[in-house]
């Protein structure tokens, strides 16, 4: 695979992961596009087997969001700031504590957004359990399916 293919792949993956925490932009296929773009101009069995494994963890992911409660949609100044909190700490949490970090840190992003848009730790707890309970959840499903995805595309390239 060309480097230019490469970079392009990645470019769509990262444009997806970004449209995971905006609406109105399908984030985890725009992911999924990405490795498909990716597997069809590498045609290593790793390739596939990415592809394949990424297919059934946004599935997996589609299938429990449609148990969560709908995300509101709401484009106010406060709403994009906490989003792009959570979107930080969710990859900070990703990276520094592998897979499982991106759990914590999206919460901590929300409550530090919370915290400094508030000021006291009861205010941004109370703010923290209502974004997680209107919508949160749904979206930091998305965001996790599309984070294993691009670190298991990223681990493959790497490897290969």
């Amino acid at each position: 695979m060309g480097a230019w293919n490469l970079l392009l792949s990645g470019l769509v993956i990262l444009l997806g992961l970004c449209g995971v925490l905006f609406p109105g932009m399908p984030g985890s296929w725009l992911v999924w596009a990405g490795v498909l773009w990716w597997a069809l101009e590498d045609p290593r069995p790793l390739a596939w087997a990415v592809l394949v494994g990424a297919t059934v963890v946004l599935l997996l992911s589609l299938a429990v969001r449609w148990a969560l409660p709908p995300r509101p949609p709401r484009t106010d100044e406060a709403t994009r700031r906490l989003t792009a909190y959570a979107g930080a700490g969710a990859f900070l949490g990703f990276v520094l504590v592998p897979v499982l970090g991106a759990i914590p840190g999206f919460m901590g992003g929300i409550y530090l957004a919370e915290r400094l848009r508030l000021g006291g730790h009861g205010e941004a707890m109370t703010s923290l359990r209502t974004a997680m309970r209107s919508g949160g959840s749904r979206v930091l499903t998305e965001l996790f399916a599309c984070l294993l995805i691009t670190g298991a595309w990223l681990g493959a390239v790497l490897a290969g």
